[in-house]
């Protein structure tokens, strides 16, 4: 199974954020600017390398986000269970419970540690 990692880094003011990650660090945005003022993130893209911006949970949520790319996010979660993948933790969030499909054209599950660290596992519909 292949595997891609795109880390999301949560930041207070996305505006100044994609600035920084343009014009200093070379980030290049995949689509216009004012598409990414509509859903609070941006995909940056620079060489072979992917980064997501969030404004979504910069101020409640604990430890860091990262998107797993996979090929199967269905079998994946039933091996995580299978595995002993403990979910109770998280019942008001059904993107915990299993995998869905996303209104952006991607089906996820999340897993989060103790330490509030997030596991978003994703593959394009």
């Amino acid at each position: 199974m292949s595997i891609r990692i795109v880390p999301v880094f949560k930041v207070r003011d996305l505006r100044q954020a994609i600035a920084f990650y343009t014009k200093v660090l070379d980030f290049e945005l995949p689509y216009a600017e004012e598409d990414a003022y509509q859903w609070g993130g941006a995909d940056l893209v620079k060489g072979g390398s992917e980064l997501q911006l969030t404004t979504y949970e910069s101020d409640s949520l604990f430890g860091s986000v990262v998107n797993i790319w996979v090929d199967d996010v269905d079998d994946l979660f039933q091996k995580y269970i299978s595995r002993g993948l403990d979910t109770s933790r998280k019942k008001e969030s059904p993107v915990h419970q299993g995998p869905l499909n996303q209104t952006w054209g991607t089906r996820e599950f999340y897993v989060t540690d103790s330490d509030g660290n997030t596991l978003r596992f994703c593959k394009v519909l």
